[in-house]
């Protein structure tokens, strides 16, 4: 171990005040790091002073804790809202939205201590360490990252938990993780993962004391409860609920996590694909973004163009899904889709009425100023200056295409294809 005089720089490691993190602290000192411990508060529900005693009472020459949470909110939460962000149809990147606002909190801590690395305890097979160490090189290429749960000397010796246990019993640092509940866990205001233990057998049904942010449906209120959601180009500027009202954007977000998780809605239970390529069992509970998603996209019906919808749909939300669970938002292609999305959600303005009622979010109304729908137009009781004689040309010119395919298959004799044909079974 080397002493004070020799040692090898200075660290900042992302710490979490669990176990893993403690003990990579305690080890990194006994490399002979100088060790500095960066906390960001992006909305998890922590005992930041407790984990501040625990991280200088490891050794940490220094407690960096930052409240991010208004920067987590403006500017990764509301924008993944505006592009309906959603990672294999099911997954609202909770934990990979957080990433970005952490890593950027930590550079600048770094540059600012005059820290030569810093350091994560992500494993070896999960997308953190993508997610964090790309943030890294893109905000400081020339920064030097140290990642032990990648690095053989720590691996091998730290081969399973018994032996962090016993590392911790070694240092006299405080363990609080029990064989009671055996997954772990990843928390911030937009969500809670849960991965690993028990969970890792896709057939076994997560226990009922896993949950920490909602009810379970079945023992939600009985009663529902109606609140309604103001946008303005696609971001919520006003929910009122009940005699309430809130407008300021961190608030909107806390009050509408606290409603959803009332009301047991948010829960999802996913086998989903890591970007290294391993597949992985997570549950999540994502309350008040459940409720935001059904919202704006409901809105969205109202007053976005058919096409503008559609290219974005493609486009910026396939990408923009990807980039965020990938770990690529400090890089060229971020930037290049981010910049359509105000475009997109110009037109995105008024107020969505939503019932919240035992896990669900049910849409009751909407209303805009500037809606692109027009009752009379779309009525089955006036023509509404629609002239249904029209359709007969749109017809004609639609079926051109379907009509010389249909002839290429009359002459290699493929004419009156059939469901069996094509599907193997008669539908």
């Amino acid at each position: 171990m080397a002493s004070p005089s020799q040692s090898k720089g200075r660290v900042l490691l992302a710490y979490s005040g669990g176990l893993d993190t403690s003990c990579i602290l305690a080890w990194l000192i006994e490399q002979g790091y100088e060790v500095l411990a960066y906390m960001a508060d992006v909305g998890q529900e922590e005992d930041f002073e407790a984990a501040r005693k625990k991280a200088l009472n490891c050794g940490a020459k220094k407690f960096i804790l930052e409240d991010l949470r208004r920067e987590f909110v403006t500017e990764l939460i509301y924008p993944a809202v505006q592009a309906n962000c959603i990672y294999e149809g099911v997954y609202l990147l909770g934990t990979s939205l957080a990433r970005p606002v952490i890593a950027r909190g930590m550079i600048e801590s770094a540059t600012k201590e005059g820290c030569d690395f810093v350091s994560h305890g992500c494993t070896g097979k999960g997308n953190d360490q993508v997610r964090f160490e790309l943030a890294f090189y893109g905000l400081k290429p020339d920064i030097k990252v140290i990642t032990p749960w990648r690095i053989p000397e720590f691996y091998n010796r730290f081969a399973g938990r018994s032996a962090l246990l016993e590392f911790a019993a070694e240092k006299n640092i405080p363990v609080t993780q029990t064989a009671a509940k055996p997954w772990s866990t990843d928390e911030n205001l937009f969500h809670i993962s849960y991965e690993a233990g028990i969970l890792e057998d896709p057939n076994t049904t997560p226990p009922a004391d896993m949950w920490k942010l909602t009810n379970s449906p079945e023992n939600g209120p009985t009663t529902p409860e109606q609140i309604s959601i103001e946008f303005k180009q696609g971001l919520p500027v006003k929910v009122v609920a009940g005699d309430k009202t809130y407008t300021d954007a961190v608030e909107i977000f806390l009050a509408l996590n606290a409603l959803a998780r009332k009301h047991g809605v948010g829960r999802i239970d996913i086998v989903e694909n890591r970007f290294i390529g391993v597949k992985s069992r997570g549950c999540y509970e994502s309350p008040g973004a459940t409720i935001l998603r059904v919202a704006h996209m409901d809105l969205e019906g109202l007053t976005l163009d058919r096409n503008v919808r559609a290219l974005r749909d493609q486009f910026v939300t396939v990408q923009l899904s990807h980039i965020l669970y990938n770990g690529y938002f400090f890089s060229p292609e971020r930037e290049f889709v981010t910049a359509s999305i105000p475009a997109s959600q110009r037109t995105v303005n008024g107020t969505v009425r939503v019932k919240l009622y035992k896990g669900n979010v049910i849409v009751e109304g909407r209303y805009s100023d500037e809606q692109l729908y027009d009752a009379r137009e779309s009525s089955m009781d006036e023509l509404g200056g629609f002239e249904p004689t029209d359709t007969t040309g749109f017809i004609q010119i639609e079926s051109i295409r379907i009509k010389k395919w249909g002839q290429a298959n009359v002459q290699k004799g493929q004419a009156g294809v059939t469901p069996k044909d094509v599907y193997g079974t008669r539908v």
